[in-house]
């Protein structure tokens, strides 16, 4: 056998080994079923200290042909408006849960989903939201315009138990299960108000998240922030 026929051959070998390893190291367990399953609608309170859901008209937070490229990468969604009794001030959450936190079904992000809909993403930072349990949550800030309409946006993505909110941090969130034979589940939380005021805007958006969670059992907290340490 000449040399060209042994390095091909040493090529060939080498691929099929690859592939071998690959198959061999893609995880094939969901974290999602080493715990209990909770929907959307009953992780999130309907009511809690000033704040009370919206019955009165249907939400439609997002586009008919987002939503359904949304259902196609979530098993459950949960969109409502909340209002301040006292106040009157409104807050739109979007909630988006998927089992299976993989390549294909990583969460879709707002930056991806309000230019589909025809919205600028004026302004992106990255902040963080002081919890009740005294651990600040990482957080994304957003402000989107569309014609008249503007809309400060604050969202974190949960993979497993960790907070990632980028794509990168995502990927390296789901690299660290997939190290222990496990394929992470991820819940997206969004809340956002109709205002051209974004500092009064996130500061009311930290005060509903905050109460939310003081108003939700610790064993479910972690569910919607992430585990302190995680």
């Amino acid at each position: 056998m000449n040399t060209t026929r042994v390095r091909a051959a040493l090529v060939v070998a080498l691929m099929v080994m690859s592939f071998a390893v690959a198959a061999a190291w893609r995880p094939t367990a969901h974290w999602a079923d080493t715990r209990p399953k909770v929907s959307l609608a009953s992780l999130f309170p309907t009511s809690f200290g000033d704040w009370a859901v919206d019955d009165r008209q249907p939400v439609q937070l997002v586009s008919p042909d987002q939503a359904a490229v949304l259902n196609k990468l979530y098993n459950d969604t949960l969109s409502r408006t909340y209002v301040n009794k006292q106040t009157g001030q409104r807050i739109m959450l979007s909630a988006a849960y998927g089992g299976d936190q993989s390549d294909a079904t990583r969460a879709h992000l707002p930056e991806l989903c309000y230019p589909a809909q025809g919205f600028q993403i004026v302004s992106k930072r990255t902040g963080s939201l002081q919890a009740s349990s005294g651990e600040p949550i990482p957080v994304q800030r957003l402000f989107a315009k569309m014609g008249s309409r503007l809309e400060p946006i604050t969202y974190w993505v949960v993979v497993g138990e960790h907070v990632a909110l980028t794509g990168p941090q995502q990927k390296l969130a789901q690299l660290k299960y997939s190290m222990r034979g496990m394929i992470p589940d991820g819940t997206l939380v969004r809340v956002s108000n109709i205002d051209a005021d974004m500092d009064k805007s996130f500061a009311l958006h930290d005060t509903f998240v905050q109460q939310m969670l003081s108003a939700t059992p610790a064993a479910l907290r972690s569910r919607m922030v992430g585990k302190a340490g995680a």
